[in-house]
């Protein structure tokens, strides 16, 4: 019996313990999220939403920029504690899914339609974060963890320089993925009364 949507969204969590154990080859993994992103709402039918799917030794090598470039900023007595975080939880994992967002879309579509001129970098944000938590959803369904991490913009520099990026594409989050080999702890929500009013 297939899950249903509230399920799916109840199963996808952050997943911090992540591993290397996933049967599911890489070109179902490739075309499972490109499938997902390609299926996202955007304004206008922009398509704004750019990915870069790592894995191997690509996917280490993204983790090796975030660490090496957090050497540089973090404090020398706290960077043992992040150096363990990046390479047992994110570098742990299977892959990483890069999520940027086309600003030559964003800036054709204001010359376009000057009246939402303001509106397409927002609709942009919120077009890309609809493709990020379906691409997780998406994950989950498929029995796979994930986190969605913000190293940008610090690593935006070395990432466009190693995987030679457009210069329009703007880099918004990096989710690592891969096997769950811890779960999540039980997850908390606020009242209904300090989040939802209904009329009518």
């Amino acid at each position: 019996m297939s899950s249903t949507f509230n399920q799916l969204q109840a199963k996808r969590r952050s997943i911090y313990n992540l591993g290397k154990n996933v049967a599911l080859p890489k070109t179902e993994l490739t075309a499972l999220i490109k499938q997902t992103v390609r299926e996202t709402p955007s304004s206008f039918n922009s398509q704004s939403s750019r990915v870069v799917i790592l894995f191997g030794a690509e996917h280490e090598k993204l983790w090796n920029i975030v660490l090496e470039t957090l050497r540089k900023i973090v404090a020398a007595e706290a960077f043992s504690a992040t150096e363990a975080k990046i390479n047992n939880s994110f570098k742990a994992g299977f892959g990483t899914v890069l999520y940027f967002e086309d600003q030559a879309v964003v800036e054709d579509l204001q010359q376009k339609f000057a009246a939402y001129a303001d509106n397409f970098p927002i609709w942009s944000e919120q077009s890309g974060g609809m493709a990020q938590y379906a691409v997780w959803v998406a994950l989950a369904e498929a029995g796979l963890g994930a986190t969605l991490q913000h190293y940008n913009p610090i690593i935006d520099e070395e990432v466009a320089k190693t995987w030679n990026i457009p210069a329009s594409w703007k880099l918004r989050a990096q989710m690592p993925f891969g096997s769950i080999e811890a779960a999540a702890g039980e997850k908390t929500y606020m009242d209904d009364e300090s989040r939802f009013k209904i009329f009518g």
